[in-house]
């Protein structure tokens, strides 16, 4: 057994890179980088009431982050702020409010850096069960309303005469966005959750012709640093979490530079 104990954070990496790739492509496409960053945030307050009540932490972090991005959708359309300057101001008001509420929580001790960073290696069978139901359950969902979250997301405006749901696409694609930024806070942690959904779709937008297309190239980059980076962990002894964001960066920076390749042959 102890021979193939990483297992089941390679797993939890590979799932959740799967995922995260046409998920994220979404992200990338809407602009919607700062909403995953204040979802990551605002999940601190769900390990917050989880440790406060001694219920399940990942049950926790998810129906935190449900709950965040239901309140977050109605108060964008209200509020007479800037969509930028309100995240901003919910996610450090709300990842400064879960700090506090565990700092003063007496006799409860809480790996603050574990979920601020992440710690894939220490990933338990659990977690990679609760990962594998979520991504079956968004991948379905995805695949069932690729056409409409597509359309939706080129032209809201245009998908609403095309007789597509808008709104309730709108609300599904945060919802599919809450459940995988909180599980994968596990992996990379709250400060660089938004990497795992930001960086593979970049590296994957300029080698794609298609948004399908883009969409796999994104879970294919995002697998592949998950690999990368546990190797440099393993390797050389480094925090999983940041190495699999540091490998992504380095795919990132590697289709740039063919892309660059490709103008210079077009030319």
């Amino acid at each position: 057994m102890t021979d193939i104990w990483w297992i089941m954070p390679l797993l939890a990496g590979v799932l959740l890179a799967m995922i995260s790739g046409p998920l994220g492509s979404f992200v990338v496409w809407r602009r919607m980088a700062f909403f995953g960053d204040t979802l990551a945030h605002g999940a601190l307050l769900g390990i917050t009431f989880g440790v406060l009540t001694d219920i399940n932490l990942t049950l926790a972090l998810v129906v935190g982050s449900l709950v965040l991005a239901l309140l977050l959708l109605p108060l964008e359309k209200r509020s007479r702020l800037s969509s930028d300057t309100l995240l901003g101001i919910v996610s450090h008001s709300t990842l400064a409010i879960g700090l506090v509420t565990l700092s003063l929580a007496q006799g409860i001790r809480v790996d603050l850096m574990g979920y601020l960073f992440g710690d894939l290696l220490a990933v338990s069978s659990a977690d990679v069960l609760w990962i594998l139901l979520a991504v079956i359950v968004v991948a379905g969902l995805m695949i069932w309303q690729w056409r409409g979250l597509l359309a939706a997301t080129v032209s809201s405006e245009l998908a609403a005469i095309e007789g597509y749901a808008v709104g309730r696409l709108n609300l599904l694609l945060i919802l599919m966005l809450a459940v995988i930024v909180a599980l994968a806070m596990k992996v990379v942690g709250i400060l660089l959750v938004s990497a795992l959904l930001i960086i593979p779709p970049a590296a994957a937008r300029s080698l794609s012709r298609s948004p399908l297309q883009m969409a796999l190239l994104a879970s294919g980059c995002g697998i592949t640093a998950v690999l990368l980076g546990l190797w440099a962990s393993f390797h050389w002894d480094t925090p999983a979490g940041p190495s699999v964001v540091v490998a992504a960066t380095l795919l990132f920076v590697l289709s740039l530079g063919v892309q660059n390749l490709r103008t210079r042959q077009v030319a």
